[in-house]
Formats: structure tokens, sequence, C-alpha cells
């Protein structure tokens, strides 16, 4: 065998061991590849399962009802929005003979240039015209969802406030705090120290709350100093910080629960693909979290505890909402700040501490007859007084024989706040 044949030899050989080397390379390569395949196929074929089940849930929550169509552009994520979060402890938000009370009122604007959002409370207790029955009759706030539903309940506390209010979530507070469980809990730092339906919770110690620890710390009301505004400050921390956690990947593993609970537990105008819009262009506006709250002062009205909001607060909070809203300033006007002029008119006191009467005047009175009024009733008074005293005396012409009642001060033994001992 000459050389030649040797070098073919030993060509073909070497030929072969690379071409079994490719073949494992390759081998190798399609293997990994199928992996990543079928890896990828699962993530997608899981994801679909997730976006199936959101769909389910949103559709399932969706009120249809109260629609409303929204403009190209809305929720792109350069814009702000607001939506009225309501709270309601009932649990059945498909049984209109059991809607109840939404005892939390919250306005929620979105905000991107600031990539955080603010939560604006109105005390439950906060009297308001019922707009959308024009009767002209006003009531506490959380009482409206109960009267005309969600529609009456924007109206009137866009109305209250001289806002836009066109979207609304209304949550069972209760299906709420089991959303906690799912998140596996979260941390909160009392602001004072308590115990309410077994759970004790101390002041300035942070501690880890479950769903019905968080339930029990967001409920308490009575015990309180601040009375309602303590609890709505409570509140605002829970939401804060359940928001916070469902933000989180973690939340993942309980996603199918999680959706089937808000299913269950919410009422909202927010259709899924505006839903889908604003989880994809503001999800980085859920860490930042601010708040404020309307600041009432406590009135009877008919022997029934209110807290009256004076304008210069509801003009403050207006201005304050419009401006996230990136709207221009607006002067509030409306049913609450007429009757507001008459009873300051009749010597209603906002900068008082005692608790005052509060009277709703008719549609068609004005600040003069308030006033005329009033004089007439202070002169009949003085003139009254002069009766007694010379009645007493001995030197009047019916003395002895006259009594002066005065109804007006009916409820003056009320002389402290029964919602609280002022702001924060």
């Amino acid at each position: 065998m000459n050389n030649e044949d040797r070098n073919k030899i030993r060509s073909t050989r070497v030929g072969a061991q690379h071409r079994r080397r490719n073949k494992v390379i390759r081998n190798w390569i399609i293997g990994i590849l199928g992996v990543i395949c079928m890896v990828a196929v699962g993530v997608g074929l899981y994801a679909r399962h997730l976006y199936s089940t959101a769909e389910q849930a949103a559709n399932k929550a969706y009120d249809q009802e109260n629609a409303v169509k929204t403009t190209y552009g809305e929720f792109n994520g350069k814009k702000p929005f607001a939506v009225l979060l309501l709270g309601t402890d009932t649990g059945a938000l498909d049984r209109t003979d059991k809607m109840g009370n939404t005892d939390t009122l919250i306005i929620v604007v979105v905000n991107p240039k600031k990539k955080g959002y603010t939560m604006y409370s109105i005390p439950r207790d906060t009297m308001a015209d019922m707009v959308g029955d024009n009767s002209g009759d006003v009531a506490k706030i959380n009482s409206a969802y109960a009267r005309g539903g969600a529609k009456m309940t924007m109206q009137t506390v866009s109305d209250l406030l001289n806002v836009p209010v066109k979207y609304y979530a209304l949550v069972n507070m209760g299906g709420l705090m089991k959303l906690v469980n799912y998140v596996g809990g979260i941390y909160v730092t009392p602001p004072l120290t308590f115990t309410y339906s077994g759970f004790p919770f101390k002041k300035g110690v942070k501690q880890h709350l479950n769903g019905q620890a968080a339930l029990a710390y967001s409920r308490m009301r009575y015990d309180d100093p601040k009375g309602d505004y303590g609890r709505q400050l409570r509140q605002r921390e829970v939401i804060t910080k359940l928001v916070a956690k469902l933000a989180t990947t973690a939340s993942l593993k309980n996603f199918t629960k999680i959706a089937d609970n808000l299913s269950s537990n919410v009422k909202t105008n927010l259709s899924f693909q505006v839903l889908k819009s604003i989880l994809a262009n503001y999800s980085n506006c859920t860490s930042n979290a601010s708040s404020d709250y309307l600041q009432g002062y406590s009135a009877y009205i008919d022997d029934a505890a209110y807290q009256i909001a004076p304008t210069s607060e509801l003009q403050r909070l207006s201005n304050k909402i419009r401006k996230e809203l990136g709207l221009k300033t607006a002067t509030v006007s409306n049913r609450e700040t007429e009757l507001n002029k008459l009873n300051e008119a009749n010597s209603f006191d906002f900068t008082s501490g005692q608790t005052q009467t509060y009277k709703i005047y008719s549609s068609s009175t004005t600040v003069n007859e308030v006033k005329e009024k009033k004089d007439s009733k202070s002169s009949s008074k003085k003139t009254a007084a002069s009766s007694s005293a010379a009645a007493q005396s001995g030197t009047g012409t019916n003395a002895g024989t006259y009594s002066y009642s005065n109804s007006n001060n009916s409820i003056s033994s009320y002389d402290t706040n029964p919602f609280s001992s002022g702001g924060y």
C-alpha cells in the first residue's frame, strides 16, 4: 500500500469521526432546543390559562348597566384617571334587597407623572345631596348606594366635590380581606393600641396580619379617638399594603384563587379591555401611594349625627383632585354649599368645637330670609327676657304667669364631637 492510499484511508477515518462528532453536537442542540420549546409552550399554555381565568373573573364582575364608553388613548399610560372605590360588608353584591351602605368611599386617582396613586377618603356620615332623585333631599353619603346604586353614588360624589367620577369598583371588605391570606398576609404599624374581635394591636409596633386580623384592624371605629377618620386611615393602610403585595410575582401562585375571590366580591364598570390597558400601562403606579380626606364637622340634623363639610374644605379637596387629573380648578357650587351659607347666616360656626344643630332649608330659601327670621327670633327672645324679668320683680302685666323655653337649645348638652376629636 502506497502512501497515497494510506492518506486516503486516514482522511476517510477523520471525516467519519468529524461526522459522528457533528451528529452528537447536532443531537444535543436539537435536544436543548426541544426542552426550550417545551418550556416555552408550557409557559405559554400557563399564561393562556391565567389570561382566560382573569378574563372570566373580570367579565363576571363587570357592571354592564353602568358601562362607560372610553375614548381613544384614555388609558395609554400617560393620562391620569380616577376610580371611586366603595367598600361594603354585605357579601351579597348581586342581591338588590341587601345592597347595604357603602361605609368606605375613596376616590383613587392614578397619576403616571408621579408614578403613584392618591386615595381621597370621604367620611361615611358626610351630609350630601342625593343626586338623581330630584328631591333635593340630603342624607348620609354612605346611603347613596342603597338608594340608587352605583349610578347615584357616583353622581352624588361627583356633585359634592365638582370632580368627574365615571368609574367605580365596589368591594366587599370581608371578601377583600380573604385576599390578604392569598398574598401571605400584610405588615402594618398601628397608630394606636386597641383590641377588636379578639385581635390585639399595639401602637408603633410592626406586626403581621392575616385576613381576619386585617379585617378587624380596618373595622374598629368607636374606640378610636379620631372616630371614622381613624378607621379611614387604617383602611387606606391595609389597601395600600394589599395592592403592593398583589403587584408582586409571588401572587401568581394563588392567581386562580385571587381571581375567583375578586369575581365574587367585586363589581365594577371597568371592562376587561380597560383593565388590561391599566395593567399594561400603569403597572409602575402601584409602589408610590399617598392619601388625603374630607374633613367635616359634627352636627345634628333632626337628631341624627352628621359630618358637615365646610365650603372651604369641599373647595380644597376639589382643587387637589382636579389638579391631579390635569383639570382647571372650578368653584364648588351645589346644594351643600347653599345650605352652608344659610346655616352660617343662622349663626352656625364651623370654627366651633361644639356639636351644633344644622338645619335643612328649602331650595327657595334665601340668606336674607334666614337673617330676618334670626333677627326676629332674637328680638322675641329679648322681649321674652324683659317680660320674665318684669314678672319676677312683680312689675309686669302678667307677673308670675310667664315662662320661656328656648327650643333651639334642646340639644345644647351635646358639647362633644361624637365622631372625632379633630383632624389628624
